[in-house]
């Protein structure tokens, strides 16, 4: 905890137009973040996490990570103590005490984490410390409140030889083209076992894995918005509604109404 006394330093909301993007980049404080309104996405070590207002993801202080979404409203929560076992990225429920909490403390100033509780108090007199005070229990329970949801993430790591990384920028920019390996092969001018190669040295996976998860990674962000389950099945490649759902609860262990929902 600063020597302010209070653990939160910092809540507020970003802005995020379509397409923003901010590249990778690290925080020395922890830093609790959602989406408010739509859906945004966090690039950190361990995977990629697309979160709704029913999902934050803890980032510790120094972690790399990179944010990406829009049109929505990104809602981070700056803090310099950590509870008890949050040492890598972790996903919590959003609860609405917790969406609340943060609402309620993006409504006061930044304090600096180099404040001195005496520098505070005099600062501070009458209804102002009061404030102080609601805003100290305030942080007290978000931090309570905070909970890893046991949420699996999607790991997909791009290729690095040419060949196979055309091949990944052309599935990931259109998840639902039907070609098999060999198709994908014919349009990288490599054999369809060359291909496979080179996805399971540069990805740790095999094609159909990397493809399986590019899908899921891409239906996270249509089922945030509220698109029917049938739709995105059919806009990421499936055919039917229970083949995605099938692949979905295998990749998550729920279904997907069961992601979203608290």
């Amino acid at each position: 905890m600063s020597s302010s006394g209070h653990p939160v330093i910092v809540a507020r909301d970003f802005q995020l137009t379509a397409g923003t993007r901010f590249p990778v980049h690290r925080h020395a404080t922890h830093q609790l973040t959602w989406a408010a309104k739509g859906v945004v996405s966090v690039t950190a070590p361990g995977g990629v996490w697309v979160l709704p207002a029913t999902r934050a993801l803890w980032i510790p202080a120094g972690t790399p990570h990179a944010l990406e979404g829009g049109p929505a409203v990104a809602r981070a929560v700056y803090v310099d103590r950590a509870p008890r076992g949050f040492h890598t990225p972790t996903v919590v429920v959003v609860t609405p005490l917790l969406r609340e909490l943060a609402a309620h403390l993006a409504t006061f100033p930044p304090l600096p984490a180099a404040a001195s509780a005496s520098a505070l108090d005099a600062a501070f007199a009458g209804p102002v410390r009061s404030s102080a005070a609601a805003r100290r229990r305030a942080e007290a329970v978000l931090l309570d409140l905070l909970q890893p949801a046991g949420v699996a993430t999607i790991d997909v790591p791009m290729p690095a030889d040419p060949r196979a990384l055309l091949v990944a920028e052309a599935v990931a920019a259109r998840p639902s083209d039907g070609r098999d390996l060999d198709g994908w092969a014919r349009h990288a001018g490599a054999s369809a076992r060359t291909l496979a190669r080179l996805f399971t040295d540069g990805t740790g996976m095999s094609f159909g894995r990397w493809r399986t998860n590019v899908r899921l990674r891409a239906a996270l962000s249509l089922l945030a918005t509220g698109t029917p389950v049938a739709v995105v099945a059919r806009r990421v490649g499936y055919r039917s509604p229970s083949a995605f759902i099938a692949a979905f609860r295998q990749a998550f262990g729920v279904s997907p109404g069961a992601y979203f929902s608290l």
